[in-house]
């Protein structure tokens, strides 16, 4: 039988290795936003940043100093991610585009159609070990004004999109989604898991995560891989054990690699998405609702952040 200890539910005796304790609760950090998202880690700087999407703007968190704006407007940017040049890669629902801010602030626009037609709204992305961007088009932010700017869709579905950033080239990864959401992959890069988010929209839409094996360049044996039983899975990362912490409607859920839940971690808004950081990457960043949330852990994040 699950088991509460503070602000976790363990369901699998594996988890208790992964957490410091009952008495490390999950801290409010900040709780001034409409719908937030998005949270990337800049571990060379010392913050964290977030989309607080409603608001249009891209916030940004320091330890000791605090919240404050790191762009307004942000074109209603959404999902965040840093290339292997550390540099900031976004989806921006009211661009229609995935970005990428050079160093010195700039803006470069890396994809904004495929084959003459406009983008849904890029929600989530992902780089893969090789360099290659990875993300997600549902049509969220052209579904009404309030996380972007209404308007009808081009393209014919809702897809899983992979970019070569040298040359541009765009290519359709899968095309059997609802609503693709968030996404990440494996420690070792040879998994990628996609959550499909159809059910906002659709009582009988998908609410799960797929997880889809890379080969040759390619997606192969595609299949289920979990889902939360509260609300669903917008966004997600992966430890170094390859344990999937992904969003859900009661907090956190934790799977392990064969897809087994082993705990959840309780937060009093609906979350969205999650990003390890701080300087061990041992402190899960939450973004829930109108809130930033964190906890400390006793595992570290995937990847060099």
């Amino acid at each position: 039988m699950p088991k509460r200890q503070g602000d976790y539910i363990i369901h699998d005796d594996r988890f208790r290795a992964l957490i410091l304790g009952a008495h490390v609760p999950v801290e409010r950090l900040w709780s001034e936003g409409r719908w937030v998202e998005g949270p990337v880690w800049f571990g060379d700087a010392g913050h964290l940043l977030w989309s607080d999407i409603p608001n249009d703007r891209i916030m940004r968190w320091t330890e000791g100093g605090g919240v404050t704006v790191f762009r307004e407007p942000s074109n209603f940017a959404n999902g965040h991610t840093r290339d292997l040049q550390g540099r900031l890669i976004s989806c921006e629902h009211g661009g229609r585009r995935v970005t990428r801010t050079e160093w010195d602030g700039s803006l470069t626009v890396l994809a904004d159609s495929y084959r003459g037609k406009r983008l849904n709204s890029p929600n989530d992305v992902v780089v893969a070990p090789d360099g290659a961007i990875w993300f997600t088009d549902p049509d969220y932010g052209i579904l009404s004004d309030y996380e972007g700017h209404a308007a009808p869709r081009e393209l014919d579905g809702c897809w899983l999109f992979r970019l070569e950033p040298e040359s541009g080239d765009l290519a359709v990864m899968a095309d059997d989604f609802a609503k693709p959401n968030g996404l990440a992959f494996s420690p070792d890069g040879a998994r990628l898991y996609v959550a499909d988010t159809g059910r906002s929209h659709d009582p009988d839409g998908p609410g799960h995560i797929r997880v889809f094996s890379l080969s040759g360049g390619g997606l192969a044996d595609g299949h289920v891989f979990a889902a939360p039983d509260v609300g669903l899975a917008d966004g997600f990362r992966c430890d170094r054990a390859g344990n999937l912490w992904t969003s859900a409607g009661d907090g956190i859920h934790c799977f392990a690699p064969d897809g087994a839940l082993l705990e959840r971690v309780l937060v009093p808004e609906t979350v969205s998405n999650c990003a390890f950081g701080g300087p061990r990457l041992n402190r899960l960043f939450i973004t829930a609702t109108t809130s930033l949330y964190a906890v400390f852990l006793d595992t570290r994040g995937a990847g060099p952040h």
